[in-house]
């Protein structure tokens, strides 16, 4: 299986099979992480094609600096960010992976209130609580999607746990 970078190389190159596969490669997890940014399935499915049409427009830009993953993501990033000005509402989807990773982390069953706790938070924070525990990025992928050092991410995600276990021990 060729490397995200080698598949990069290749659509530079002209490879429409290479993008294709990489399609397939992020094409769930990008619509997972858009569906976070709005209010409908529709829209999330728009701002993931958004996102790879914009990859393949600014392909060439891509020199390996950062990790194609984080990459993507920060490209995914600025378009939902954009959406969510755009909307000015930030509508909290169910997704099984980060309610079950925040219940694990705070130790709550009720979905609602994880939902509740997530919404609570300032949209950075909730960014990175995303990014962590939805899309499983690591803290140094986090750090380049949101544009800042790895100890800020890990802080941000930190105090966004605290702001959580707050909130539920304060109760609504």
């Amino acid at each position: 299986m060729l490397s995200d970078d080698e598949l990069v190389e290749q659509i530079q190159d002209g490879d429409e099979n290479a993008a294709e596969e990489l399609i397939k490669r992020y094409y769930t997890s990008i619509l997972r992480y858009c569906k976070w940014h709005c209010s409908n399935l529709e829209r999330a499915e728009d701002l993931t094609q958004e996102t790879f049409l914009k990859l393949f427009k600014n392909i060439y830009r891509y020199k390996g600096k950062k990790k194609f993953k984080a990459y993507l993501y920060t490209i995914a990033n600025h378009l939902c960010i954009d959406e969510s000005r755009k909307l000015q509402a930030y509508s909290l989807e169910d997704d099984e992976t980060i309610l079950n990773e925040c219940e694990e982390i705070l130790r709550v069953e009720d979905r609602e209130e994880i939902k509740y706790l997530l919404n609570a938070l300032s949209l950075e924070q909730r960014e990175t609580v995303i990014l962590r525990f939805g899309e499983q990025l690591s803290f140094e992928e986090i750090a380049k999607v949101m544009g800042c050092n790895m100890r800020t991410a890990q802080s941000r995600v930190r105090n966004a746990l605290k702001a959580m276990r707050k909130e539920q021990q304060d109760g609504r």
